[in-house]
């Protein structure tokens, strides 16, 4: 995930695209443990490893962004030992991880709502996020308690709120304006969404963002996923022309 690399062939789409942001619905980890006889929680514990593979694949193509899909707004509707379990991976992930992500030059980004995590949790990411602010070598989002609706609907609120201040006309209101609102506003757009398992939705994730985003979904679960199966998707990105509506 290096910033500053030369684009390789994997790396471009129609017309010389450079493919910068890449996302990713992580799905598969209860399926992968159920095929297995395992409990979710090894399902998860494999799907975390799958996540550092997926990072040094990221690095060594020059992939500039990856989001990650880790918890949904409406993960929450899971059984409290899933959570838990959950909640647990994700604080050993970043005693694990944050040493190595701050010393790459790799930039830790949130969306969504974290601190509706235990208040251990939610303090580990803020200190993770503080800790890789500078950093500029490449960016790391993770979303976190997150749902595109509600980020959509945050955005529309600010925005009326100008508008009932007077700070903004209605007229004003463009897309771009709308962009900027969202909680991805300072990552670059997005070019590839990624699905692993077999589904075939969005899952409100990146709905707005991924008004033009190329779209690849694969029958692999998550725990799964390697190094050839990101730079199958990279190779399918690029076999594709980005047309944007024009034609």
């Amino acid at each position: 995930m290096t910033r500053k690399a030369a684009p390789t062939p994997a790396q471009t789409g129609g017309e010389g695209a450079v493919l910068r942001h890449v996302a990713i619905i992580m799905d598969g980890n209860g399926r992968w443990a159920k095929a297995r006889r395992l409990p979710r929680v090894a399902g998860h514990r494999a799907g975390a490893e799958a996540v550092r593979r997926t990072l040094r694949a990221a690095s060594k193509l020059g992939i500039e962004c990856v989001t990650l899909y880790a918890f949904s707004s409406e993960n929450w509707k899971r059984p409290e030992d899933e959570i838990a379990d959950l909640t647990g991976l994700m604080k050993q992930f970043l005693r694990a991880e944050v040493d190595d992500l701050h010393e790459a030059g790799i930039r830790l980004k949130i969306i969504g709502n974290h601190h509706a995590f235990e208040p251990e949790a939610a303090a580990m990411v803020d200190a993770a996020v503080a800790r890789t602010a500078a950093n500029t070598a490449s960016t790391l989002v993770v979303a976190l308690n997150y749902g595109s609706q509600d980020e959509l609907a945050r955005a529309m609120r600010a925005l009326a709120q100008q508008v009932q201040a007077g700070t903004l006309a209605p007229e004003a209101i463009t897309p771009a304006v709308i962009a900027a609102q969202l909680d991805t506003a300072d990552l670059p757009p997005l070019d590839l969404l990624i699905r692993t398992s077999g589904e075939v939705r969005l899952s409100n994730f990146l709905l707005w963002q991924a008004a033009y985003a190329e779209l690849y979904f694969t029958e692999t679960l998550w725990p799964d996923f390697d190094e050839a199966a990101l730079a199958a998707a990279v190779e399918s990105y690029a076999c594709r022309e980005r047309r944007y509506g024009g034609r």
